[in-house]
């Protein structure tokens, strides 16, 4: 273990020996002259030797001094380069963490023009449905799927995942026309005992119906299901924001117009303590304006907070 001496008693030191002068060194470092000479006593007590010398009106360093003073500066020019390369990777990187659907589907198409706005910045994306403990510094933000904020988080809201069944039209023309919730009985549908069907119908019917069927392909994802519904393997139920570029290219349809509402909401969050830093400030602003534009005019009702 090291036997150090306090450190505000050494900081003192090197700034008092670089300066010659025990006022100028108080100055630098926001102390009184007081202070200042009070640490020096301290070390100089814990060291059994003195370290300056009265000259005139002035101070000079002793021998001792003279020998360590070089040695502590140059530790101090170390550990200052050493917190400045941290603070400068902090500040040129943004490490963001956001679930697999979101992160796929959403958010990974549209870093890019982050990237442009922001190109002194580097991203660092991490995929994956695990909470990340962002008060323990393990990610700068995060994107992250909640019922409600997160306490000791600062928590901005960006949109709720609206559900329906989607399936491909070349499907839909094969079997018969879908007129009605019930209708989907009928129809092979991907991962069916999934509970955002349940949820579906009975926000479509007032109740939910008997949606177990015979068989059928069980996923455990909803990149998934929504690429088994593009292949044309069944109707699959998604939430559409996740989906909208198969739907504006016409490999996803909505064959009815009835959207429930999962409990939970994406919302960006990150640590209280960082809600300052320019970095986390350019990325929630772009953010925020990206989930708005995206959604363009909401026929899902994805922009309307949920009730707390």
């Amino acid at each position: 273990m090291r036997r150090l001496p306090p450190l505000a008693a050494v900081r003192v030191f090197e700034a008092a020996s670089r300066h010659g002068n025990f006022t100028r060194a108080a100055e630098e470092l926001g102390m009184t002259q007081a202070a200042v000479s009070y640490q020096m006593k301290l070390l100089e007590e814990r060291l059994g030797a003195p370290l300056f010398a009265r000259s005139g009106r002035g101070i000079v360093l002793t021998d001792l001094g003279r020998r360590i003073a070089p040695q502590v500066t140059g530790a101090f020019d170390a550990m200052g380069e050493a917190f400045a390369a941290v603070h400068a990777e902090t500040e040129s990187v943004i490490s963001i963490t956001a679930p697999r659907t979101l992160a796929t589907n959403w958010l990974a198409s549209r870093l890019g023009s982050f990237q442009l706005a922001r190109p002194d910045l580097a991203v660092r994306l991490h995929v994956g449905d695990e909470m990340i403990d962002l008060l323990a510094g393990e990610a700068d933000v995060a994107l992250r799927g909640a019922p409600g904020p997160l306490p000791g988080h600062s928590c901005h809201f960006l949109m709720r995942m609206p559900i329906t069944p989607l399936a491909n039209p070349a499907f839909l023309a094969e079997h018969p026309p879908i007129r009605t919730p019930k209708d989907l009985l009928e129809l092979p549908r991907l991962t069916y005992r999934d509970d955002w069907w349940d949820l579906w119908f009975a926000a479509a019917l007032g109740e939910a119906p008997d949606t177990s069927q015979a068989a059928g392909i069980r996923f455990d994802s909803q990149i998934l299901d929504g690429n088994a519904a593009i292949a044309g393997h069944g109707v699959a139920i998604l939430s559409p924001p996740m989906w909208q570029a198969a739907l504006d290219s016409g490999q996803l349809v909505q064959p009815l117009p009835q959207v429930a509402q999962y409990r939970n909401a994406f919302w960006l969050m990150y640590a209280e303590g960082k809600r300052n830093q320019p970095k986390v400030r350019a990325f929630r602003d772009w953010l925020l304006e990206e989930v708005r534009t995206s959604l363009r005019d909401d026929p899902w009702g994805a922009l309307v907070p949920p009730e707390r």
